[in-house]
């Protein structure tokens, strides 16, 4: 999926919304239990009541790499029957992979060749190695974890160096920009580090940026929008726990898409109000 047609899918959904999947045994709801594959029909039902109102899903591979051989199933499964159905939505594994090269070329054969992602979350720390092998799968995403809004955040990205005064969280943007494009890298920056969105911005002026954090970990989504959004949107902002546990009866999924909805309505609105806004700026 190239960044045109992500755009494409902002423009026709009016939606910046991507659905994380993040499947907790101890929240899913108690009748989902009696299936042969609960991480699965779960995820599946959440899927199918909110694709679309989507643009993305995220599929968090610990809550399936904890189950082990039959998790892996499960996510695999998953990720076919998203690709299968819904082939224009964009699928990010959130994988926080980060290796030395030759590991790094076997993770990107897993998650791009085996399995159907269109992107995922890289780790940069260990450098280019990590990154080199992802990028080499053409129509593919890495998405490099760049801010995030964690407490310990502040342990190591928030650090600054002696001599340049810079953050460690800009390098990261900056290396970012030598290795990969804005058609090909994007960023993950938490949503209650919406502050720092112009600092943000100028080292990352075209690339979308994944936002965690909104509305569970007190994220603001105008404040994400107003220092984030670019004139091709830029930004995929996703919610997880607030839409996919809205509820936990057997109506769970008809809830889940009743929070998609209000998530999305809410979006629309602040986009045709940045449109608006930057057609009157134009005319004058």
């Amino acid at each position: 999926m190239n960044y045109q047609e992500i755009k494409s899918q902002i423009d026709t959904k009016e939606t910046l919304l991507c659905v994380g999947l993040d499947p907790d045994m101890e929240k899913i709801p108690e009748h989902l239990h009696k299936s042969d594959d609960v991480l699965y029909e779960f995820c599946k039902e959440i899927v199918d009541s909110t694709h679309d109102l989507a643009i993305s899903f995220k599929i968090n591979t610990a809550f399936f790499e904890a189950y082990g051989h039959k998790g892996w199933q499960s996510m695999e499964k998953l990720a076919d029957y998203i690709k299968s159905n819904y082939p224009d939505l964009f699928l990010i594994a959130d994988a926080k992979r980060g290796d030395i090269f030759h590991s790094s070329k076997m993770y990107a054969k897993a998650f791009f060749e085996t399995l159907p992602f269109d992107a995922i979350t890289i780790n940069p720390f260990l450098g280019k190695d990590v990154v080199l092998p992802f990028i080499e799968f053409k129509g593919k995403w890495i998405i490099l974890l760049g801010l995030s809004s964690n407490p310990s955040a502040y342990d190591l990205q928030l650090i600054q160096e002696l001599e340049t005064r810079e953050y460690i969280f800009e390098k990261i943007f900056k290396y970012g920009s030598w290795w990969g494009t804005e058609n090909n890298t994007m960023y993950v920056v938490g949503a209650s580090m919406a502050y720092k969105l112009q600092q943000v911005r100028h080292l990352a002026p075209k690339n979308f940026l994944l936002i965690p954090g909104i509305g569970a970990q007190g994220g603001s989504l105008d404040d994400v929008c107003r220092f984030g959004l670019t004139e091709d949107y830029g930004l995929i902002i996703n919610s997880s726990r607030a839409i996919i546990y809205a509820d936990n009866s057997t109506k769970f999924a008809e809830f889940a898409r009743q929070k998609a909805m209000e998530f999305k309505d809410e979006i629309g609105k602040i986009l045709a109000e940045n449109k608006k806004t930057r057609s009157n700026r134009n005319r004058d």
